[in-house]
C-alpha cells in the first residue's frame, strides 16, 4: 500500500464512507486534534518505557486500551452522521475510565492548591495530552449535533480528568515534584 495519494493535494480529505470535505473542515479538526493527543500520549508511553515502578505493566496497558479506543473515537468523529458507524463507543468505555480514576486517585495525596503541569517527562507529557485532549472536548461540542454519538463529547471530557490523574500518579511513582500555584505572583 502507498502512502501517498495525491487526493489531498487541493486541499480536501475524505471523511469516513468517501465525503470530500476541506482540510479546514471542524470534523476534520476535531479528529485530527484525536490523533494530536493519542500520539502526546505515545510520547508519555516512550518515558514511561524507561522506567521503573510498581504497575508499570498494567499502567501502560491501559494507556495502550485508552490509546486504541481514542484511535476509535477519531474514526467516530470522522465519520459524517447517518453513516455506519464501524465501531462505537459506549457507556462501558467511560466508565472504564472512571473506575480507573478512582483507583489512581486513591494512592494520590489529596489536592489542596491547584498545581502546575510539571514533573517528571512522562507526566508532562501525560499533562500535555490533557490540554489536547480538552481542545477535541471543545472541538467535538462545537459539532455535537452532526455526531453519531452522544457519548464522544463525555468520552473526552473523562479522558481529560483521567489524564490529570495519570500524571499525578506518574509523578508520585517516579519522584516527580508537584509545582503548586503560586498564588502571590
Amino acid at each position: 500500500m502507498r502512502i501517498y495519494t495525491r487526493s489531498g493535494d487541493k486541499g480536501e480529505t475524505s471523511l469516513v464512507h468517501g465525503d470530500r470535505v476541506p482540510k479546514n473542515h471542524q470534523r476534520v479538526e476535531a479528529y485530527g486534534t484525536c490523533d494530536e493527543a493519542n500520539s502526546v500520549i505515545g510520547m508519555a508511553v516512550s518515558f514511561l518505557r524507561k522506567e521503573d515502578f510498581k504497575d508499570k505493566e498494567e499502567f501502560l496497558l491501559h494507556l495502550n486500551r485508552i490509546q486504541t479506543i481514542l484511535f476509535h473515537v477519531g474514526a467516530e468523529l470522522a465519520t459524517p452522521k447517518g453513516k455506519e458507524v464501524y465501531w462505537q463507543l459506549k457507556k462501558e468505555h467511560i466508565e472504564e475510565l472512571e473506575k480507573l480514576i478512582d483507583e489512581w486517585d486513591q494512592e494520590l495525596p489529596e489536592l489542596k492548591n491547584f498545581i502546575l503541569p510539571t514533573g517528571v517527562e512522562a507526566a508532562a507529557q501525560l499533562h500535555m495530552a490533557r490540554t489536547v485532549v480538552r481542545r477535541v472536548e471543545r472541538q467535538a461540542s462545537a459539532i455535537e449535533g452532526e455526531l453519531n454519538n452522544p457519548l464522544v463529547v463525555s468520552y473526552l471530557n473523562r479522558l481529560s480528568d483521567l489524564l490529570f490523574v495519570a500524571a499525578r500518579y506518574v509523578n508520585k511513582n517516579l519522584g516527580g515534584e508537584e509545582t503548586t500555584l503560586n498564588p502571590d505572583v
